[in-house]
């Protein structure tokens, strides 16, 4: 079998889909599985050592020069190695008109199927003229889960029923045997993912204040990441009235993945990171203010706690408690 994955971002939405390359494998020994994505996100696919050829695909940069000669070539090149081979299952599941001409472009195979989203669900994006590039449409309930969805549709076309917990099987980066990054201490660290593109999607800094009072009682740093100059004023506000926290510097990707992977315990709100460290099931706490908890919560192992919801924040109290049950439960 020779298939070919197309979710091309963003960083939450294609870490998501990772589950769905296991129980490809699963149905599938031995298939070749390659993938489409944005080339942001490539070192994140290839964590996965089930991917075996990825196409980075790069609409964000090449949008800016458009019809300047190398952009155009470059484009060329990656449709030519795009079409270099053919599939025997084509599959898009994020449901955009850029990903459904992808697989438009895709080859397939005498027998071969390209398999899409017949809708979207609750407050996705989804490009309903995606669908004129299928061979066949499955359609999923408005409130399924970011995870399911992808593996609805795999499954639907590959003719087996998702009966298993999600498996991301992501490669770790570190391990204790290794040399430690500058950044990272000597000892177990807690880390909180704070910063969010959408300010309503943000855990008031007070309760941030009460939770590291919690952890300084546990012993444990608190490493505050940042991802752009607003995000590090933030940190750095709280880390002056935080006096086990420590600013970091700006992480690479594949530091920011070490950073979910390696800690005691992440706490974070409804991002990226978050959503790594309970990939990896890091001791996790998922903190839901103003985006639906059923889209994105980690559900697949007991060492992740989703609290909040939309409009209704988590409590410190509930915080507090998820942490005294994380920290008993992997002593």
């Amino acid at each position: 079998m020779k298939i070919l994955l197309i979710r091309v971002s963003s960083l939450g939405d294609v870490l998501h889909n990772m589950p769905v390359v296991h129980d490809l494998l699963r149905r599938f020994p031995g298939a070749q599985i390659d993938w489409v994505v944005e080339e942001a996100y490539v070192h994140l696919v290839q964590l996965h050592p089930g991917v075996q050829r990825i196409f980075p695909f790069a609409l964000r940069r090449w949008r800016k020069s458009l019809f300047s000669q190398p952009t155009r070539q470059e484009i060329r090149h990656f449709f030519s190695q795009l079409r270099a081979q053919e599939y025997d299952l084509v599959l898009d599941t994020q449901g955009l008109l850029k990903t459904g001409i992808i697989m438009g472009m895709a080859r397939i195979t005498a027998t071969g199927k390209k398999v899409g989203l017949a809708n979207g669900t609750e407050g996705s994006g989804y490009e309903g003229m995606s669908r004129i590039f299928h061979t066949d449409s499955v359609a999923v309930d408005s409130r399924t889960h970011a995870v399911l969805r992808g593996r609805l549709v795999a499954a639907h076309a590959s003719g087996y029923a998702v009966d298993t917990p999600a498996s991301f099987g992501l490669q770790a980066l570190y391990s204790a045997s290794q040399t430690r990054p500058a950044w990272m201490p000597g000892q177990p660290y807690a880390v909180f993912f704070h910063g969010s593109a959408g300010a309503s999607k943000k855990w008031p800094g007070e309760n941030w204040l009460q939770i590291a009072k919690i952890l300084q009682a546990d012993g444990l740093p608190i490493l505050l990441p940042w991802g752009n100059p607003a995000e590090k004023a933030e940190a750095e506000q709280m880390a002056a009235q935080m006096p086990n926290a420590i600013v970091l510097p700006q992480l690479s990707m594949q530091d920011a993945i070490i950073l979910a992977q390696a800690a005691r315990i992440a706490i974070g709100v409804d991002t990226g990171l978050t959503h790594i460290a309970a990939a990896y099931e890091t001791p996790t706490i998922e903190i839901y203010c103003d985006s639906p908890r059923w889209k994105t919560e980690g559900n697949w192992s007991n060492k992740i706690r989703n609290l909040g919801d939309q409009g209704q924040p988590a409590s410190v109290a509930e915080v507090t408690q998820a942490i005294h049950e994380l920290l008993l439960q992997t002593a």
